[in-house]
Formats: structure tokens, sequence, C-alpha cells
């Protein structure tokens, strides 16, 4: 038997509850392949259905805010995801008629659609002849053909390369849907990047970097470079006022663009170059603190309530419902409020 077909079948046994594999759509493909940027599998599962709820079709979608979208995207994180697939879906109405193209150029020509979502969409959507190449099928199918080379766009360039050429022998394959599905699954639980399960992998009689008893070496990884991290100290005002909350929402140049966040100051930084928020030049006096982090910073929050006209003037506040499904707060904030009991 094939040895891809068997990977296949054990990805069917083990993988077909997936909500987005159980009722398939070239909508529910677009969704749930943008969902799986940068998100686990079992992150998504707790909210995939939920948004198909919300938003069950394209044209749904494409009318509703950015607000509302990101509001329904809360948990996934990377919310510029969640911004590209509503303009995806705005474009797919204006340009196609609400109906999702069925060719390479016509998909990546959809504003927030880029080559891996358009050849997930032609692979698992339609079952078409293509491969959705991200990191993951990078490493699975460096290591199962010995292509030892830094991992990177350059070998995935050459995969791609290998693949229309038809130099990557997957044998007869009776469809290219599940052949992407059962090699994202082995990249996911047993052939991970830092660890592998090869003994009980379904092609390990043909996989060369297991041949080789050293799998982890496939495909050469660069040198990391260790990462600095800056201690920031924030303090966050919370300003009530009936129901509402003082805040405002983050310009797109700004960390978390479009998010609401409280009014928020610099009380310490390690770095001089930080300006994501202006300085707080009083005393304060905070017993309440939460600890975050995003991107290079790791944070404590300093939680204190004021009266709005102890804050500096700041002509972009504005009072905003507590209500996190209406309102689309930050991250942060909705742990700030949540640690003050102010919502739930």
């Amino acid at each position: 038997m094939n040895k891809f077909n068997e990977l296949i079948s054990w990805s069917k046994d083990s993988y077909a509850h997936l909500p987005w594999r159980k009722r398939r759509s070239l909508y529910h493909t677009l969704v749930s392949e943008i969902m799986l940027q940068q998100t686990t599998v079992g992150t998504v599962l707790n909210h995939f259905e939920r948004f198909i709820e919300l938003y069950p079709d394209v044209e749904t979608l494409a009318k509703s805010t950015e607000d509302e979208v990101c509001i329904a995207w809360k948990g996934l994180g990377y919310y510029r995801r969640a911004r590209n697939l509503r303009k995806a879906a705005i474009d797919i109405c204006e340009h196609f008629d609400g109906e999702i193209p069925l060719s390479y150029e016509d998909l990546t020509s959809i504003k927030g659609v880029g080559e891996y979502t358009a050849n997930a969409i032609l692979s698992i959507g339609e079952d078409k002849k293509a491969l959705a190449i991200d990191a993951n099928l990078e490493r699975i199918l460096s290591r199962i053909f010995g292509i030892k080379e830094k991992k990177g766009l350059k070998l995935q360039k050459k995969l791609k390369s290998k693949f229309v050429n038809g130099e990557l022998a997957f044998g007869r394959i009776k469809s290219y849907r599940e052949l992407n599905e059962s090699l994202m699954d082995l990249g996911r639980v047993l052939c991970q990047a830092r660890k592998t399960d090869c003994a009980i992998c379904p092609l390990r009689t043909i996989c060369i970097a297991n041949k080789s008893n050293d799998p982890l070496a496939y495909p050469e990884t660069p040198q990391a470079k260790v990462k600095k991290y800056y201690q920031l100290e924030l303090l966050r005002a919370v300003v009530i006022k009936g129901n509402k909350v003082l805040g405002y929402e983050k310009s797109q140049d700004e960390w978390l663009a479009g998010q609401v966040e409280l009014p928020t100051f610099v009380v310490k930084s390690d770095d001089s170059n930080f300006k994501g928020y202006p300085k707080w030049n009083n005393d304060f006096n905070s017993d309440v603190s939460i600890k975050t982090s995003i991107t290079k910073y790791k944070i404590v929050n300093h939680i204190q309530e004021f009266e709005k006209k102890e804050l500096p003037k700041n002509s972009t506040y504005k009072y905003y419902e507590l209500d996190p499904l209406k309102v689309n707060f930050a991250t942060a904030t909705l742990k700030v409020l949540k640690k003050i009991n102010v919502i739930k």
C-alpha cells in the first residue's frame, strides 16, 4: 500500500471530527485556515463554531464592522488576521459576486489572501492538486524527502518547485485534500519541530530523515537569536461612570490598532525609545497589579481607580459600555477590568 495513503487513513481515523472537516465548504476552509495560522488546533476548536454561527457565510461577514469581527475573534490573538478575513469577504462580494473563486490568480488577488491560503482553499476546500506549504509542511516535506537546507522562504520555494515539477513522489493519491490534511496532522502530532515520534509514524519506512537517525537535523535551523525583553511598568487608570468606563481607541499606527484601552501611562521602562504611552509624572497609589507581555516587553500593569479630572486631558478619551460583546476591548484591558471585578 502507498505509504501516503496509510498516512491519510491514520489522519482520517483520528481527526475527521474537526468541525471544519465535518462541515466542509470553501468558506469554512477560508475561515479555519486563517484562524489556524499561528494558532493551535485546540485554541481554534474553542472558537470556530461560535464564529461560524455569527458569520455563517461570506455575505454576513462582509457586512460586519471591523470592531464586530475583532470582538468575535477574541481569544485567537493576532487580530490582523481577523481584519484580513473581513477584507477578503468584502473583496469576494465586490469582485466575485460573493462566490469564492477557484483559480490561484483570482484567489491571490483578494485582499487578505496570500499564497498559502490560496493553495489551502484549492487543495483542502476544492480538492485540487495543490500543496499548502507553510512552516509545518516545509518541515515535514524536508524530512520525508531528505532536503537538508535552511528553513525559510528559500526552502519553501524549492519545495514548491519540486512539487510543480513532479519531483515530490507521493504516488497514486486519491485526494490532495486528504494528503494536505494528513501532512498537517503529522506535523502537528508526530513530527514536531523539536520532537518526533518516528516509531509510530506511518511514513517511517520511507522517511529519509528517520533513516538518518537524526530527524531533527531536517531542515537546517538557523541559529536562533537570543530575544531581548524589556521590563515595562504601566499605570492603567480606571474611571467608572455608571455602567461605562473611560477609554480610547488605538490608532492604526499603534499597538493593538482599533482596540479600546484604558487610559494608560508609562511609569518605568528599560527601553529608552519606548513611546507607546505617555509618561505618568505624578504619584499614584496602587496595590493591585497584573502581569502581561507583548512583543519584546514584559509588563507589570498597576491598576488604580481615578476621577476623570485627575487624568491629563485627552480629546480621544470617551466612555464605553462595560460589555465585551459590544466593545472591542484590548486583552490587557479586559484582564484589568476582570481583576477589579468590574466585569466577569
